[in-house]
């Protein structure tokens, strides 16, 4: 069976399956909002700056402001599972920032309730030598140190009650490395004997940091992303997927070639939600879906210019969007592996220079696709149906990274 049939028939089987189920839970929910209020759709974007320790909140729906967070240095970005916090990671400066994002989604089962409250800088400062990646898995966030190789893990809980007490474990030696947490054990990279050459593997420890099972060879992992109870892994040669064990057992772990696709590899990857997939790059100007466990495990998508960067709509499933140099913002639909639209949104932004100069970034906010233009300083609002422009929001300074959340509701 290859990709796009097996995509297209786990996509089916949720409409039938799911039709009747999710017509009854609209009429519950309707009737919850009837006696308890209405339903609404609030979207909230964080932006940092590329020049400043400044994080920016800005709600869509208007473009006002929901707060201006000042902190040491330019942020790497991350926002939990759950869209209540994120994470601005300040690897130079040692430290990571918390940010209350004031939106919540609590689930009742027939409906959600929606809370919007404002944006706030929490008081917990998480510190390290270099604080790096940072991957949510089984109800636990883990944030690797680079400088050090060491893990702390935490529940998001801890965060938003002030109440930090993350459990530390020291699977390795210091190295950029990652770390995934899958129930009550984490696959985590292995670092090359000379620290000045790229990481050589994955292996699984347990809660105590004891490593269970072999090293599986992944050169140069970088990259990671989860998909329902699967992991991959990017590798010079391919990818690792790590696949949830059953009960208390440890994951498993299997590297897939690339050798077919040519020349680049993966170093960057996202997973789908409603579909079971991985979306991830491949050398400068190619993307290749992969669907581990398939006939067809990879299918490579070549671009007309290098990519600046790609993201998932969480609503639409089969729906990615790509940026690439020339300022072009693409459709790449996930089941037919093709580029459906492609559609100017910016001046171009060359890939040439350091990989740390000011680029547009991608982010999902219900209807529209939110691309940060540092240049201009402008957040660009597109459809996701039609990739036009529908507005923009002017941002200070030079608008950077970028993180989305939010969602509808039921409101009381």
């Amino acid at each position: 069976m290859n990709g796009l049939s097996s995509l297209s028939k786990l996509l089916c089987i949720g409409v039938a399956a799911g039709g009747l189920a999710v017509g009854t839970a609209l009429e519950q929910s309707h009737a919850h909002e009837e006696r308890n209020g209405g339903s609404d759709t609030h979207y909230r974007l964080f932006i940092g700056d590329h020049a400043e320790g400044v994080v920016r909140a800005i709600d869509v729906e208007d473009g006002s402001s929901a707060g201006t967070f000042r902190i040491d240095r330019t942020p790497a970005l991350t926002r939990s599972l759950s869209g209540r916090t994120v994470l601005a990671v300040q690897g130079e400066a040692g430290k990571v920032a918390v940010i209350d994002t004031g939106i919540s989604l609590d689930d009742h089962g027939d409906h959600g309730d929606l809370k919007v409250e404002a944006a706030k800088l929490l008081p917990t400062v998480i510190t390290g030598t270099k604080p790096a990646h940072i991957v949510e898995g089984s109800g636990t966030i883990v944030l690797f140190d680079d400088g050090t190789g060491d893990l702390a893990l935490f529940p998001e809980g801890q965060l938003l009650a002030n109440a930090f007490e993350p459990r530390k474990l020291k699977p390795g030696a210091a190295h950029h490395g990652l770390a995934a947490p899958m129930g009550s054990h984490i696959v985590v990279s292995v670092p090359h004997d000379n620290p000045e050459e790229p990481r050589v593997g994955l292996k699984v420890v347990d809660a105590d940091g004891n490593q269970v099972g072999d090293l599986v060879n992944c050169p140069g992992v970088h990259g990671q992303a989860q998909s329902a109870r699967m992991f991959a892994f990017g590798c010079r040669d391919g990818i690792v997927v790590a696949t949830s064990g059953k009960g208390s057992e440890p994951p498993t772990l299997e590297h897939i070639s690339t050798t077919g696709l040519g020349e680049g590899y993966v170093s960057t990857l996202k997973g789908g939600t409603a579909m079971q997939f991985f979306l991830g790059n491949y050398g400068p100007s190619s993307m290749v879906i992969i669907e581990p466990g398939t006939g067809e495990a990879f299918r490579k998508i070549d671009l007309p210019t290098r990519r600046v960067d790609f993201a998932l709509d969480p609503a639409k499933a089969r729906n990615s969007y790509i940026l690439t140099e020339d300022g072009t913002l693409h459709l790449l639909d996930i089941l037919s592996g093709k580029i459906e639209k492609s559609v100017r949104i910016t001046e171009p932004y060359s890939m040439d220079g350091h990989w740390r100069d000011p680029r547009p970034r991608l982010a999902v906010a219900g209807e529209h696709v939110a691309v940060t233009d540092p240049l201009k300083g402008l957040v660009r609002l597109v459809s996701t149906e039609t990739l036009e422009e529908e507005r923009t929001i002017k941002v200070e300074g030079r608008p950077y990274t970028i993180v989305a959340v939010g969602g509808s509701g039921a409101v009381h």
